[in-house]
């Protein structure tokens, strides 16, 4: 019996130890599937998947009637892909491509700094960061001849004739720097024409790795229409990398942000989501399927305020009348031997308003440049930093300039409340205004005996200079505040505050107080604080935000997102209505006596204008400012135009009458 149980006792054993295993092995494969499945698969994609990013789509800007300023138009490229490029056969590949974009006329993208000269080469001209970029790679600072040849080793090039072998070391060295890769794809040839997308498509059908996709490129519609307003686009900077982070939207260091104007101001809005597709792919490196695509999603698009047509109509008619009126200071000058009489007039802004919402209808500044020139940056950029009349200045929102007798209407308005004047008040003007013997007043004419009517409509300085001695530089600062001057008026883009007299000044001398009464001293506002000053007074004093974005939809343009339409109240002058309605007279006349410093504009206008004329002393030739609204009985628009050194006041006054002719179709 016991020699039997011995007999049996291996196989027990054996079985017992076949068991085990087994139920080990059964454990394990139940944790492999049941308890970490999920992770092991998630293992198992990551090591046969990869991500690809998509780009983002910009939202595009427009004006009030849906126009398009700054838009994205769809173009061509050729594009190699490198998961389904044959290695064996790629230089083969893009001399064939060379070839057929050469028949359609088309160029392949060429950053190589270099150039062929007979048997030889040369680095190009104008080219000091390409050839950095060179030299980093190569390791080396060798002539144009031995760099090409390190290329051509670096590329296992050699075998091929020598202009092929140049033009293929060119494209590798184009690969290499713009870090071709599974996941990044190559550009070989932006922008290329419809023949060429024809001909690619007909000849490279069968060969892996070649498309040709649509892409959008940026740019402004009219360039040269309002580029200060619009903005352009650049690197992110570190500083602002790190602010964006914030922002809830994904940025990349490689990523362009809006450098100023509405790119700027509403970059979070234009900015659009990138998209990721998550491609699979088998142990050999082919394709098997995209796992999972995450859209990308574009940008909001932006209404702007301004009508395209106005703006171009303030543009073309600032240039001309800047132009005009150094010409005509340029006559003077050599006719009298005297200088300063406009001849460096160079210089200018107009802003209009709808004085319904304070919307800004259009904002030019003079001289302008091309917007999509400027975003190329390279010589027309460093062009227009060189130039001393600083072309990319926004005049209109930062400039600040001395603004004259355009300043008396407040004087008048505030003057009025406090009782310090009443319509009837009279003062002989004696031409020099000698108060302070340090601060005296010159007066163009001797007016001899002046009520307020008189005074506003003659722009005698000598009455306001009485006037603002009598009211003080405190009060009127705080009425100078109420209609705008000297605060940034609510614009979405970035604006100057100004100076006020007396409130932004270090020290003040009572003899101070006369000359802000006419505009002078430290007075020194902005066109679009002056134009916001000229809508106050239209609007009876209710001084609105101004603004000039209208809203904001997605990209389609059929959800709106944010809308700014409605009026948004800032302050009220503090100017009662019937005091508002003596000085609103008073600027009619201006326009409307025979003796007002406009009549001879605006005396026959069809559409009853009130304004102010200014003329502002500084260094150089006088400032000639001018602001208006219109019309007088049922206000509808504002102007404000500041001619730099333009002197005489009949081209400030022809740029507002050029934009009233555009609103009103006259």
């Amino acid at each position: 019996m016991k020699k039997k149980l011995r007999g049996k006792l291996p196989f027990t054993v054996c079985a017992l130890i076949a068991l085990i295993a087994a139920a080990v092995f059964v454990a394990r494969l139940a944790d492999w599937q049941l308890v970490h499945g999920g992770e092991y698969k998630r293992l198992s994609t990551r090591s046969t998947s990869f991500n690809a990013d998509t780009t983002a789509t910009r939202g595009e800007i427009l004006d009030r009637n849906g126009v398009g300023l700054v838009t994205n138009r769809t173009h061509y490229k050729i594009v190699f892909d490198k998961l389904y490029i044959d290695d064996a056969t790629l230089d083969n590949t893009i001399l064939r491509l060379m070839a057929l974009l050469q028949q359609t006329g088309d160029k392949w993208d060429n950053p190589l700094p270099i150039t062929q000269k007979g048997s030889g080469y040369a680095f190009q001209k104008d080219a000091d960061d390409a050839i950095k970029a060179l030299y980093e790679l190569l390791g080396e600072k060798p002539a144009a001849d031995r760099c090409v040849a390190l290329l051509c080793d670096r590329y296992h090039l050699n075998d091929y004739p020598q202009e092929e072998r140049f033009a293929l070391a060119a494209v590798h060295y184009n690969m290499e720097q713009s870090g071709f890769s599974n996941a990044t794809p190559f550009t070989f040839a932006s922008d290329v024409s419809r023949a060429a997308v024809t001909a690619v498509s007909e000849n490279t059908q069968g060969t892996g790795g070649v498309d040709v996709q649509t892409y959008l490129v940026r740019s402004a519609t009219n360039p040269t229409l309002a580029p200060h307003v619009l903005g352009a686009l650049g690197a992110v900077t570190q500083e602002e990398y790190e602010e964006l982070a914030f922002s809830g939207k994904q940025y990349g260091i490689n990523d362009e942000v809006g450098k100023f104007g509405i790119e700027a101001a509403l970059e979070t809005e234009l900015k659009g989501e990138g998209g990721t597709k998550i491609i699979q792919r088998n142990s050999d490196g082919t394709i098997v399927d995209t796992v999972e695509t995450i859209d990308s999603k574009p940008g909001n698009t932006v209404y702007l305020t301004l009508d395209s047509k106005l703006q171009q109509i303030a543009a073309k008619s600032l240039a001309e009348n800047v132009d005009a009126a150094r010409a005509e200071g340029k006559s003077v000058s050599e006719y009298t031997g005297k200088k300063f009489q406009g001849e460096d007039c160079e210089c200018g802004a107009v802003v209009m308003l709808d004085v319904r919402d304070f919307s800004v209808l259009a904002a030019a500044s003079y001289p302008n440049y091309d917007l999509n020139q400027y975003s190329q940056y390279g010589n027309y950029y460093t062009k227009l930093a060189e130039d001393k009349r600083s072309p990319m200045f926004n005049r209109a929102f930062s400039g600040t300039f001395a603004c004259g007798s355009v300043f008396k209407p407040c004087v008048a308005l505030a003057a009025l409340e406090e009782k310090i004047i009443t319509p009837s008040t009279e003062v002989f003007c004696t031409q020099k205004y000698d108060y302070y013997p340090s601060n005296v007043v010159e007066c163009m004419h001797r007016h001899e005996t002046m009520d307020l009517h008189g005074a506003l409509a003659q722009s005698c300085n000598y009455y306001f200079a009485e006037t603002g001695r009598r009211l003080g530089i405190d009060t009127m600062y705080l009425y100078a505040e109420r209609f705008g001057l000297g605060e940034a008026t609510g614009l979405e883009v970035e604006e100057s505050t100004g100076t006020l007299a007396g409130r932004d000044s270090d020290t003040w001398q009572p003899g101070n107080t006369v000359q802000a009464a006419i505009g002078q001293s430290d007075n020194a506002f902005t066109p679009v604080q002056l134009a916001t000053y000229a809508a106050t007074i239209a609007n009876n004093g209710t001084r609105l935000k101004t603004h000039i974005v209208s809203k904001i939809t997605d990209y389609e343009r059929k959800t709106t997102v944010a809308d700014y339409s409605a009026p948004v109240q800032a302050d009220t002058c503090g100017v009662s209505e019937k005091n508002l309605k003596i000085v609103q007279e008073d600027m009619l006349a201006v326009t409307q006596e025979e003796q007002g410093t406009a009549y001879s504009v605006f005396g026959n206008y069809k559409v009853k204008v009130a304004a102010k004329t200014g003329t502002a002393e500084n260094a150089g030739s006088d400032h000639s400012t001018f602001i208006c609204y219109a019309p007088y009985d049922k206000p509808q628009v504002a102007l404000a135009v500041v001619l730099e050194h333009g002197v005489r006041g009949q081209y400030a006054m022809q740029v507002a009458k050029d934009l009233l002719d555009g609103y009103f179709k006259i």
